[in-house]
């Protein structure tokens, strides 16, 4: 099921804005677009994406810039 932002963020209890944050800096890529050019999301798929970006930053305490670098040499 696709969900918008804003149902992302209540069914994986996040705030919306670190979903449009992740989105911006291109940690996270919508899986489809409404009509109306909302993004959509698949919640598993962005679930475990985001869970690896704060695991990075937690964990490894990685920047923004290191997790985009991870994320493209994996």
């Amino acid at each position: 099921m696709l969900l918008k932002i804003g149902e992302l963020a209540i069914e994986i209890n996040r705030l919306p804005s670190a979903i449009h944050f992740y989105t911006q800096e291109g940690l996270l890529k919508p899986d489809s677009f409404t009509r109306g050019g909302y993004r959509l999301y698949e919640k598993n798929k962005a679930l475990k994406r985001i869970k690896e970006i704060e695991r990075l930053q937690v964990n490894k305490r990685f920047t923004i810039s290191e997790i985009k670098s991870y994320f493209k040499n994996k």
